[in-house]
């Protein structure tokens, strides 16, 4: 008896070795998977990237009328190749997106499965919804006040750098923060949290939101601080609601 317990011992040990090895080689698959993503879309992004930076990029600069400099001797160079790579992260996000679902999706019951499939899509249009907000609302509004300040000793030139550095973080940052939620539909789904704490703490996240809009907003005003404070709070409740329709309570 012991012997054959010491061979079963040693299966299973050999069993989940093995398990793990394959895992292994699913997650290097599907990183490989994510990083040919990557490079298409960084080669779509070079392509278009004339177009992209004179009809998308620059426009909020010639809206508020900035002038814009570049003040390295490969600045120039060195800022088409971290927008390409930014640009093919944003193109390439619901496909790399989609490798990690079928990465953990062997390890879902079926009826996580059901649910889990449609987070690829959502995920996506979270963020880029916020990436949209951020690019039309957020950034001309931000870019005008900066325009409105001026002396006549003093030329407002931004260099290049700090100008794409604050146009990328911003709508990636956005299209992060629009990813609530969607997080909030698999915390629920997995048990971490219920609607009710999203409920009992509604009022503490308004307070948080408020304090993030007076520092994601340049002007001190409040009314712009709470055009851009609103639509966090409406993300806010949304993702309560979320959670309260894909919550299922435990039946002992």
């Amino acid at each position: 008896m012991s012997e054959e317990k010491e061979i079963n011992n040693t299966e299973t040990q050999e069993n989940e070795q093995l398990n793990f090895f394959d895992h292994l080689e699913e997650l290097r698959k599907r990183i490989l998977w994510g990083i040919v993503g990557l490079i298409i879309g960084c080669i779509i992004s070079g392509i278009f990237i004339e177009q992209i930076m004179n009809y998308v990029l620059l426009l909020p600069a010639k809206t508020a009328n900035l002038k814009l400099q570049n003040l390295r001797p490969f600045g120039i160079p060195f800022l088409y190749f971290k927008l390409i790579f930014i640009i093919g992260f944003i193109i390439s996000f619901p496909f790399i997106l989609y490798q990690l679902w079928l990465f953990i999706e062997p390890a879902l019951y079926r009826n996580e499965k059901a649910w889990a499939k449609k987070i690829t899509f959502f995920t996506s249009l979270c963020f880029l919804t916020g990436v949209a907000f951020a690019f039309f609302l957020m950034i001309p509004s931000m870019l005008g006040f900066a325009a409105s300040f001026g002396n006549v000793e003093i030329q407002n030139n931004i260099d290049i750098n700090e100008y794409f550095g604050f146009i990328t973080m911003t709508m990636l940052a956005a299209g992060i923060i629009f990813e609530m939620p969607m997080l909030s539909y698999v915390l629920t789904k997995f048990g971490v949290i219920t609607p009710n704490i999203i409920l009992k703490y509604w009022r503490h996240s308004i307070v948080i939101i408020f304090i993030l809009a007076a520092i994601l907003t340049p002007t001190p005003d409040p009314i712009n601080q709470t055009f851009f404070a609103v639509p966090l709070i409406l993300l806010y409740f949304i993702s309560y609601w979320i959670s309260k329709l894909s919550f299922k309570p435990k039946i002992d």
